[in-house]
């Protein structure tokens, strides 16, 4: 049985996030997944990364936080990951921007000898899929900023530690967006969930 981790970070209750995490939690475990999701904001996730938790020499593998320590072990054996977020300020809320440097460690997610040296992915988890809202057209975004999350999924994390399948869907505009636009974008989102999963089953 394949196994997601599915990742929300948005602090509002009843957002359209709120709507696109549990329509990926529904599909996947509809469709036989064994589904570890995870609200990070009502988890009360803390993002701030430790003095303690920066031992890369040591493998940055030790943690006093329970919640970290349960991460971590947790996200070593995913098959799939998804990450659900809006796009503030061309990044992921900090909340997500936290639980990568806290839970993504040295020794949990990578391997890397010397500090010129090529990073080893150690993560089971060969496949992403990104789900992020903007409120910024797509035209604006790709002149003005080049598209940053793009760059923070596709280029600085996720094959790091090795993934190397990272889809991303963006829905926008959020902001003025009807009913009927939101209900086309929460199918698509199931659909890319599904896409995500056939293709881990395909192997």
């Amino acid at each position: 049985m394949t196994r997601a981790g599915v990742y929300l970070a948005h602090p509002r209750a009843g957002s359209f996030n709120h709507a696109v995490f549990d329509a990926v939690v529904e599909e996947l475990s509809g469709r036989g997944c064994e589904v570890r999701a995870h609200d990070l904001c009502a988890e009360g996730f803390a993002p701030v990364l430790r003095a303690e938790e920066t031992d890369t020499v040591g493998g940055g593998e030790g943690t006093a936080d329970a919640q970290v320590a349960l991460h971590r072990a947790e996200v070593a054996t995913l098959d799939v990951l998804v990450f659900v977020h809006p796009n503030w300020w061309g990044m992921p809320p900090a909340v997500l921007t936290g639980w990568v440097q806290r839970v993504l460690t040295p020794g949990v997610a990578y391997k890397l000898g010397t500090g010129e040296g090529r990073p080893e992915g150690l993560l089971k988890a060969r496949r992403a899929l990104v789900l992020n809202t903007s409120d910024t057209p797509s035209e604006r975004e790709e002149t003005e900023f080049g598209d940053p999350l793009h760059s923070v999924w596709s280029a600085c994390v996720l094959p790091y530690v090795g993934v190397r399948d990272v889809r991303r869907t963006v829905f926008r505009t959020v902001a003025g967006s009807d009913r009927a636009t939101r209900e086309a974008w929460l199918r698509q989102a199931r659909a890319r969930a599904a896409e995500l999963l056939e293709a881990e089953e395909r192997g």
